[in-house]
């Protein structure tokens, strides 16, 4: 398995609202830079997107994939790939939430590997754009609502 990638924000919000933005796979487009769409395969027994496929548009990485979630109530989410693309391998990451008195702690953890290979160097600055970019935007987002 490749290192990780790992970044957190603080957000004005309760766990809640923070993962009811998280789970809204459809609207990833808006805020996610590099989500182009998001189709939710399945649903779990709650209700929460069980399979969702992507399709991904981040510079160096590019490609179709469907990702399976495993929710821990509002406390996170984390994800694998389950339907590999034709680039990206193996896609593992999780979304971690604590209250704090002012709102939520985020911290997004993100592992790649690809199928063509890539210098260790280039693929985590990839990560840490995807990581980053999805934090900003999902800051912005719960804080915009």
């Amino acid at each position: 398995m490749a290192d990780r990638t790992t970044s957190s924000t603080s957000i004005g919000a309760g766990r809640a609202e923070v993962m009811a933005v998280i789970s809204d796979f459809p609207s990833y487009p808006d805020w996610a830079g590099q989500v182009k769409s998001a189709e939710v395969l399945s649903t779990d027994a709650d209700g929460r997107p069980h399979t969702v496929r992507f399709v991904l548009d981040a510079g160096m990485i590019s490609d179709t994939y469907t990702l399976g979630y495993t929710w821990l109530g509002d406390d996170g989410v984390s994800w694998q790939v389950v339907e590999p693309g034709k680039m990206v391998s193996d896609l593992r990451g999780s979304y971690r939430l604590a209250e704090t008195g002012s709102g939520t702690d985020v911290t997004y953890e993100l592992t790649v590997d690809l199928m063509v290979p890539m210098i260790g160097m280039i693929k985590r600055k990839a990560e840490k754009v995807i990581v980053d970019t999805a934090l900003k935007g999902l800051k912005k987002r719960v804080e915009g609502r």
